[in-house]
């Protein structure tokens, strides 16, 4: 096996944890498992789970533990720290570094604690996914700021809110890259707008991160990163944790939004004093393990390097387009420029005239082994504005799911790259794409309303004969 000090965007498919796992299909055969969902969940490495299991024979609980495995712990959970700071080019003195469960607690952690004026607004583009727009909706107005007819921002809409909403604007929060159409948004450049009209920003990098390199910049830097969150899930570390870095002074003062043990330096009957933050931010006992995966997986893309792997998925992304654009019949949301794949994500989203999502994606999955994902991705605003759902269809089907009946519900179907996947992949999926236009598809796939889903009439699976618990 190869080890973890060389592992290179060459050799890194060898290094993915179950890459060699079959699947069944329709026909009774098994295949070798594509896994294009890549935006949703990356797999693990192998270099990580091994780290893990090696760890886990030294697990303890952290943090004022005397024996020799909690100091042991509590010391690589410390690194961890360090380490996403380094991913991010983050100075400790001026940031934190806080733990949760996933990112979507990461950023309702900072809707719950960031001071705001009593009469600001929020900007929240409609590219969001709802992560990074319902949690706001809670604590001040949202002011939603467009996006064009291929679902790019439209920065003079942006420009426009900020000087309407000139000095009341608390925050800006936004995605690095769309989980829908790839979309890379220029943080850089909506922070220093943001900045000079009074605002700091918060960028969801769910999606950037495992792709793309990102520097939050000192804090006295006009284009700083005031917030930033991210999922270990989707980069390689599915272990359940999500991260928040932000800016120290936020979390100075004030009460944590959950407490408990971990968050207090002194209690009694009456009075409880908290402890510093990070760990007042951190109730109860952590996912020590899970942090202990995270930061070796950032310390193995570093050492594979976020260029070499923005530039293998451009490749992929711009192989997928070529093919894609050879086929009949199919609809491509966002950009589909094949030379201008570096500055997108490799997440391709489309739909094949004639068919629903639902049922592409179910095909792809049981006559290919293919997997994808389907419908609106956490983010329907933005999936109804590419679709062109008019407010009247909007209401029609908003009945029909109140009455759980989800048969006709809009999206589209999503393949989405790592740094792992080959072209060879694309090629499968491409295959059993042209077959299902061509309606050569072998299934008889009947449509559960309540849920939206295809599956193929007589066709069992059990589970048990793949894993048991």
């Amino acid at each position: 096996m190869i080890t973890s000090d060389h592992i290179t965007i060459e050799n890194v498919k060898e290094q993915i944890v179950g890459i060699d796992k079959k699947v069944p299909l329709l026909n009774g055969d098994l295949v070798p498992y594509v896994n294009f969902d890549n935006a949703a969940s990356t797999p693990t490495l192998r270099p990580v789970l091994d780290s893990m299991n090696k760890f886990m024979e030294w697990y303890s609980n952290i943090h004022r533990g005397t024996g020799f495995k909690s100091q042991l712990s509590t010391h690589y959970f410390d690194l961890a720290r360090e380490i996403v700071a380094r991913f991010f080019n983050a100075d400790m003195n001026d940031h934190l570094v806080v733990f949760g469960k996933n990112g979507t607690e990461a950023i309702n952690k900072l809707a719950h604690r960031l001071p705001l004026p009593e009469d600001c607004v929020i900007l929240v583009s409609k590219m969001e996914h709802h992560s990074n727009d319902l949690p706001w909706r809670f604590r001040k107005p949202v002011v939603h700021v467009d996006v064009d007819e291929q679902g790019r921002l439209d920065y003079g809409d942006y420009l426009r809110k900020l000087k309407k909403y000139d000095g009341k604007v608390g925050l800006v929060a936004i995605t690095g890259a769309s989980n829908v159409t790839g979309y890379i948004n220029d943080i850089y450049t909506i922070a220093e707008q943001a900045h000079a009209h009074g605002a700091k920003i918060m960028i969801d990098a769910a999606q950037l991160a495992p792709h793309r390199s990102i520097d939050i910049k000192p804090t006295d830097h006009p284009q700083h990163i005031d917030f930033l969150a991210f999922s270990a899930h989707k980069i390689y570390a599915p272990f359940g944790l999500g991260v928040l870095v932000a800016d120290k002074e936020t979390f100075n003062d004030g009460d944590p939004d959950m407490v408990g043990g971990g968050t207090v330096a002194l209690v009694s009957e009456e009075y409880a004093y908290w402890t510093d933050a990070p760990e007042k931010e951190e109730a109860g006992t952590p996912n020590v393990a899970g942090t202990i995966a995270l930061a070796k997986a950032l310390n193995l893309i570093m050492d594979i390097g976020m260029d070499a792997i923005a530039r293998h998925e451009a490749d992929l992304t711009r192989y997928a387009l070529k093919r894609l654009k050879k086929i009949p019949g199919l609809v491509l949301y966002g950009s589909v420029d094949e030379n201008d794949t570096m500055n997108r994500l490799g997440v391709v989203s489309f739909n094949v005239l004639g068919k629903p999502h639902a049922l592409v994606s179910a095909i792809l999955n049981y006559e290919g082994g293919i997997g994808v994902r389907n419908g609106c991705f956490c983010a329907h605003p933005y999936v109804k504005c590419l679709l062109g759902v008019t407010v009247e269809e909007t209401k029609v089907l908003e009945e029909r799911i109140l009455h759980h009946d989800r048969s006709t519900i809009p999206g589209a179907v999503r393949m989405s790259f790592g740094m792992y996947n080959t072209e060879e992949e694309i090629d499968s999926m491409m295959e059993v794409l042209e077959r299902v236009v061509r309606n050569d598809y072998k299934g008889k796939y009947e449509l559960f309303a309540e849920s939206g889903e295809y599956f193929p009439a007589d066709f069992k699976i059990r589970f048990e004969d793949f894993y048991t618990l």
